[in-house]
């Protein structure tokens, strides 16, 4: 760990770095998943889909930039590679093989959900580790999680 004036001890930053971590790994891989379904929907909602999903990978993005910052303006690494994200992402693959728009409506909020509550699990880990500013960085993100997630369910849902 790298030295920092941040009034944490080095035991809380420890253990807030390994959360951070793991969500970023997730997130990173949330990203891809995001950008697959972007790439491949076909179907008669397709640009408003294509456009829906650039969109959440742009906030995605953004969401593992701040992510990776916080873990090293607590003295940690980042640990942002692709190989270590495949490793720790606790998301399930994303089939390859879908294109219709309704599928990928289904998968993305699926792993929207699940990001979100881990996310939220970091809110309560962070927090009781005394750390505050993480545990508002994962509130910031929980909130926009769930926002898209509701743009994404609100496509699959219709009145009974």
């Amino acid at each position: 760990m790298y030295k920092t004036k941040i009034d944490l001890s080095e035991k809380t930053r420890r253990n807030v770095i390994l959360i951070l971590n793991d969500r970023l790994a997730d997130a990173i891989d949330l990203q891809s998943q995001v950008k697959q379904a972007h790439w491949n929907v076909k179907g008669p909602n397709f640009i408003a889909l294509h456009e829906l999903f650039d969109k959440i990978s742009d906030l995605v993005l953004e969401q593992v930039d701040e992510i990776a910052e916080r873990v090293t303006s607590l003295g940690g690494t980042a640990e942002g590679t692709v190989a270590v994200a495949a490793k720790r992402s606790k998301l399930k693959n994303y089939p390859l093989s879908i294109t219709a728009g309704k599928d990928h409506l289904f998968y993305l909020s699926t792993q929207l959900s699940v990001f979100g509550k881990a996310v939220r699990a970091a809110i309560d880990d962070t927090g009781k580790l005394g750390d505050a500013d993480s545990a508002d960085l994962f509130t910031a993100i929980s909130r926009d999680i769930d926002k898209y997630l509701w743009f994404l369910e609100a496509h699959l849902q219709e009145k009974a």
